[in-house]
């Protein structure tokens, strides 16, 4: 037995023009459940402005207050988050919950390609498209030729799971060129097989200011001026408060998937927990408890397990990605990395950010790819964009950097 399917997910409007929206689950307990709910939320454009987590390691409830999009999709958001819960089987003609048996298999990977005429801001506009549809950016290859034409390759994921059927691939291509107006020449999606998305791969090479093991963890300066300050993060770990988890509590400035990225990082270490609470204050500033456990149901008394812990959160609090505007040759390169979940995910709408960023500091871009690379102990997907210098680009490299850190960081 278990809860009514209509039930599993339930999201309250607000009550009073400015309040948040409340969002609830109800349903049985897995691993890493909240980073993947925290992830759609993301995905949608949505905020967490207040946390609350309660599970027996068998049933959990979770609640979210979340501000964001004046459009946003509520019906489809709540169908994605079902999703993310233990699935859905039938009994009596009702529909209840039971926990997973089956991996999910791979998704297909489509291949959209198109060629058009050149203009300010035309990756942002396609990149939106695709985010509107629920079209998962995996890779991409962009080419500006001499004569002012774009041959853009993205290679991407249907969540919706119908990029195979005509009328959605009809539909696709129509927002599309809606968007580029007359600008398109041709444009084409297929499915690719995991040779030609092998041979896709980007380069190899990876300049030293985004690899380097002790990248900064400080923001910039200009980031660090006015409201934007980061006084402070603090971690604190004890055992003594329950007879059965090591609690944590967290004060740290909030960004853009702040407990995303600190989900993530639970799921990744593969822990558990049982009691959470996360909310903002005034000036952006956030705190949070909670009580986790080992995968063996056992506290975090190793001081090295607790240390490298300590450690991993307070690299997402102060620098969740990195961010580097360097010299390729006589070109200038911007370079965007986020780290990767064990569980092969990638972290929602950086791709979107980058290009609104560089359309709102009224910057071109000559090539762009994505690719994943392993730097230290981890996978990483790594942006790189070749801006487009034109007569001679304008805006400061610091200016770049800036611009691009605050979008990804929700401080734009």
């Amino acid at each position: 037995m278990g809860i009514l399917y209509d039930d599993v997910v339930i999201i309250r409007p607000p009550e009073k023009e400015g309040d948040p929206t409340v969002v609830t689950v109800n349903c049985p307990d897995k691993t890493g459940l909240g980073c993947d709910l925290c992830r759609i939320i993301l995905f949608f454009g949505l905020n967490i402005v207040r946390g609350d987590v309660s599970t027996d390691g068998k049933w959990c409830y979770i609640v979210f207050w979340v501000v964001g999009k004046q459009k946003t999709r509520w019906s489809l958001l709540k169908k994605r988050m079902v999703e993310a819960c233990p699935t859905c089987s039938s009994a009596s003609g009702i529909s209840y919950y039971r926990s997973d048996l089956q991996p999910p298999k791979p998704p297909d990977v489509f291949l959209l390609k198109f060629c058009c005429h050149d203009r300010k801001g035309l990756l942002h506009d396609v990149t939106a498209v695709l985010s509107e549809l629920e079209l998962t950016i995996t890779k991409v290859k962009v080419s500006t030729t001499p004569d002012g034409k774009v041959m853009d390759l993205f290679f991407i994921i249907d969540n919706r799971e119908l990029l195979h059927t005509k009328k959605r691939k009809d539909d696709t291509i129509e927002q599309i060129q809606e968007v580029l107006e007359n600008s398109i020449l041709t444009i084409d999606i297929e499915l690719v097989g995991p040779e030609i998305t092998a041979c896709s791969q980007a380069s190899s090479f990876l300049p030293a200011a985004i690899t380097e093991d002790d990248y900064n963890l400080e923001l910039p300066d200009s980031v660090r001026s006015g409201t934007l300050r980061s006084d402070y993060v603090s971690i604190m770990m004890d055992n003594s408060l329950s007879p059965a988890h090591t609690l944590v509590q967290i004060m740290c400035q909030d960004h853009k998937g702040l407990l995303y990225d600190i989900m993530r990082t639970i799921k990744d270490y593969n822990m558990k927990i049982s009691y959470g609470r996360f909310t903002t204050k005034p000036r952006r500033k956030c705190e949070m408890d909670l009580f986790i456990m080992q995968a063996d149901g056992k506290k975090i008394v190793d001081p090295n397990k607790q240390n490298a812990l300590s450690s991993r959160f307070r690299t997402e609090l102060f620098r969740p990605l990195r961010v580097a505007v360097v010299s390729r040759g006589p070109d200038i390169e911007l370079l965007v990395a986020n780290p990767v979940e064990l569980s092969g995910n990638g972290r929602p709408l950086v791709f979107y950010d980058i290009t609104l960023a560089l359309k709102m500091l009224d910057i071109c871009i000559f090539t762009a790819e994505i690719g994943r690379h392993v730097i230290g102990d981890r996978e990483w997907e790594v942006y790189r964009i070749l801006l487009d210098e034109g007569e001679g680009l304008s805006v400061p490299r610091n200016k770049i950097e800036e611009g691009v850190w605050k979008m990804l960081m929700g401080w734009e």
